[in-house]
Formats: structure tokens, C-alpha cells, sequence
């Protein structure tokens, strides 16, 4: 008598993740961005909202080397890091005169 039970031929069939693949950076092309940033959390004991510039600035370095795909760095969270249109800061400056 066999244990074994058929539960159809549902198999796992593995997909990519929602965003894509996260390559390593195997040739170390943003080594010192991933420093930096793990730097800063350690001299702030961990606490990320500190160290926010760091880690935009290592995503960057990702998206620019095709480390991972490229996003608006405000939908990553970073709208409040962004600098401003050109000509921008002209205009708000007006304002407040």
C-alpha cells in the first residue's frame, strides 16, 4: 500500500521578483557608496532616517550601473533629498521679498 497521495500536477513554478532582479555588485562599483552608508548607520546606531543621503546616494550608484532598475528617486522616498527644478530657486526667493 502506498503513503504517497497525488495532489494533482500543480507544480511550484518559481517568478521574478516585482521589481526585478537585484544584481550583487560583484566587481565592487559601489563598494564605497555601501561604506558609507554602513558607516553612518553604525555611528548612529542603526537608525536609518539618519542616514538618508547615504543611501540615496548608493541607490544612485545602483541605478547607474545597472545594479538595479531605474526608479524616480521620489517614489524611492527621497522627493525631500531631490534638488530643485532649475530655475526654482529663483522664483521661490522672488516670493519671499
Amino acid at each position: 500500500m502506498s503513503t504517497a497521495m497525488n495532489f494533482g500536477t500543480k507544480s511550484f513554478r518559481p517568478r521574478a521578483p516585482d521589481k526585478g532582479s537585484f544584481p550583487l555588485d560583484h566587481f565592487g562599483e559601489c563598494k564605497s557608496f555601501k561604506e558609507n552608508f554602513m558607516t553612518c548607520l553604525r555611528e548612529n546606531r542603526f537608525d536609518n532616517s539618519r542616514c538618508r543621503l547615504q543611501s540615496k546616494e548608493y541607490l544612485e550608484c545602483r541605478m547607474d550601473n545597472q545594479l538595479m532598475a531605474k526608479e524616480p528617486l521620489d517614489k524611492l522616498g527621497f522627493k525631500d533629498l531631490m534638488d530643485p527644478p532649475p530655475g526654482r530657486e529663483d522664483q521661490d526667493s522672488d516670493a519671499q521679498v
